[in-house]
């Protein structure tokens, strides 16, 4: 079901863009919003890539469901990755000073 879900929200995105070749991406706050009232995720972790896109995991609280947004700096928002089955992990360090 989240499967067929992931393909519908993502043709939502497509479609407006299909003519101009361009990828499915909404504003954030859309996006942002969608993915809390469907499947209750929220941000749990978060960085800025070398292009200055900011990229987000999202998850559900007990991480049955899970998702990865990338944001343009421009505010656009591209769903890249959704899944089950999250499991979160501490960072761990190795090497100097470990």
């Amino acid at each position: 079901m989240r499967m067929l879900f992931t393909a519908a929200l993502v043709a939502v995105f497509l479609w407006p863009f299909a003519a101009a070749a361009q990828p499915p991406c909404q504003p954030r706050d859309r996006v942002i919003e969608l993915l809390a009232a469907r499947y209750r995720e929220a941000p749990v972790a978060m960085g800025i890539n070398k292009m200055g896109a900011l990229v987000e995991v999202l998850t559900s609280a007990d991480g049955a469901t899970w998702t990865i947004v990338v944001t343009t700096p421009a505010g656009m928002s591209c769903i890249v990755a959704a899944g089950e089955g999250w499991r979160g992990k501490p960072p761990t360090v190795k090497g100097e000073g470990a």
